[in-house]
């Protein structure tokens, strides 16, 4: 099957302003009902999923050289040449929406289970996924350390 420029562009586009609601509702809003609602879905997961499955299978049948990825010695240069192709960059851009969505949904529920501070991590998470990472990894071992030393000093948390 192959995919028209036109519809390989509006599904790139629409991938990008799919998860911004999600993003939004977690970075402004996290302890409302609808943000616990929504984020306590896997829908939207599913839906990227399905889009990353599409983009996927057509991408795979329609680009020459793709084969070259399961190649063990595979190369950057081989890599770019791949990640050249718009169809090829689409799949890989969803691929990075779905799993840094799913980091900053765990990010968010670690946050609301133990009480620490996640909106910088998210937006971090957002635009730099593994970054927003580590900064929540930090965040929440300051949190613990800081959080320990007021129970054993017998100060409320």
């Amino acid at each position: 099957m192959t995919v028209d420029a036109s519809l390989l562009e509006l599904l790139f586009s629409g991938a990008n302003l799919f998860v911004l609601p999600f993003w939004t509702l977690m970075v402004l809003v996290p302890n409302t009902k609808l943000t616990r609602t929504v984020m306590g879905s896997l829908l939207p997961f599913v839906a990227l999923a399905g889009l990353y499955l599409f983009l996927f299978v057509t991408s795979s049948t329609n680009v020459a050289g793709i084969e070259v990825l399961s190649d063990p010695n595979l190369s950057l240069t081989d890599l770019a040449a791949v990640f050249a192709n718009p169809h090829v960059t689409a799949t890989g851009w969803v691929h990075y929406l779905v799993f840094d969505l799913f980091v900053g949904r765990w990010i968010y529920w670690q946050g609301q289970e133990s009480g620490v501070f996640t909106r910088h991590s998210l937006a971090l998470c957002l635009f730099a996924g593994p970054l927003g990472l580590l900064s929540h990894l930090l965040t929440d071992a300051i949190w613990q350390r800081f959080s320990a030393g007021n129970v054993e000093s017998g100060v409320a948390g």
